[in-house]
């Protein structure tokens, strides 16, 4: 007998994983998303509920032939695509979503429904979309953009928003010492290289630099050079590659931050993941 075509996705069995935050904030969607993909899928559902993000990778490392489908929100996506890249299972590999969660930007940019019926719906009905990917030098993977913004705040200031949340040990710190007034972001001081390129150096200072993937396998890169009396023009590129190297500084990916670093490269990955969105 022969095996059912790929486009028949119903009869392929599913893993459903369920990211703990997901149980902790919607309870209610949780549940509605599983009854609609064990009321229709046609193949075989397994629930994994895993208690953290040991348990979440080894679920994905162990689903055998069973398509992943991961309930959560762009949090629990990047940390899907990230164990399967790790694991370099990824290009073979065809992912699904259900947002559920507070963080759902970047599923909403790529096209997932934002309803829980709606995106169970997909699962079973869409179809597989190839995506690209932007892949660092540390084997990090970015799905949306990544930005570098400008330097943070004095120590003393107000905290800089990529901080993370340590505010007990902050509040017993400022007991202790009066902090200085607040200071404003500085300009950073980075090289940018695109394709090897030059496309701004040391010597100009930057209020911000974007990365995004691009149509064709290509990056999209803007640089915001900081301005003095008349604004500067905003310096664009699309590139295959782009290097960032300069002082220590940090950068958001998707919902991360990450660093600080002195260097980093990103290389588009052309169609290296695949997400099942609505036809």
């Amino acid at each position: 007998m022969s095996a059912p075509a790929p486009a028949e996705k119903g009869y392929q069995p599913l893993l459903v994983v369920i990211d703990p935050a997901a149980r902790r904030s919607d309870g209610e969607s949780v549940r509605i998303a599983k009854d609609v993909l064990c009321a229709r899928s046609c193949g075989s559902v397994k629930i994994c509920l895993p208690d953290g993000p040991e348990e979440f990778a080894r679920a994905l490392q162990r689903r055998g032939s069973r398509r992943p489908v991961v309930v959560g929100d762009d949090r629990a996506l990047l940390r899907a695509v990230s164990v399967l890249h790790r694991e370099r299972e990824l290009a073979s590999s065809v992912l699904s979503l259900i947002p559920v969660g507070t963080l759902n930007q970047l599923a909403q940019a790529l096209g997932v429904p934002s309803g829980t019926v709606a995106a169970a719906s997909a699962v079973l009905d869409g179809e597989a979309r190839q995506l690209d990917l932007l892949v660092d030098d540390s084997d990090g993977v970015v799905l949306g953009d990544l930005r570098i913004p400008a330097l943070p705040a004095a120590a003393h200031g107000p905290d800089p928003w990529w901080a993370p949340p340590l505010r007990t040990c902050q509040s017993l710190v400022r007991t202790l010492v009066r902090p200085s007034p607040a200071a404003s972001p500085g300009p950073s001081r980075l090289r940018v290289e695109v394709d090897g390129v030059t496309l701004v150096d040391l010597d100009q200072p930057v209020e911000d630099v974007s990365v995004a993937t691009s149509r064709g396998g290509f990056a999209r890169i803007e640089v915001r050079p900081t301005s003095v009396g008349a604004a500067a023009p905003a310096l664009r590129a699309r590139a295959r590659s782009v290097t960032v190297s300069g002082p220590d500084f940090r950068y958001r990916a998707d919902a991360l931050t990450a660093g600080p670093v002195r260097t980093r490269t990103w290389t588009v990955r052309a169609g290296a993941w695949a997400l099942t969105l609505p036809r």
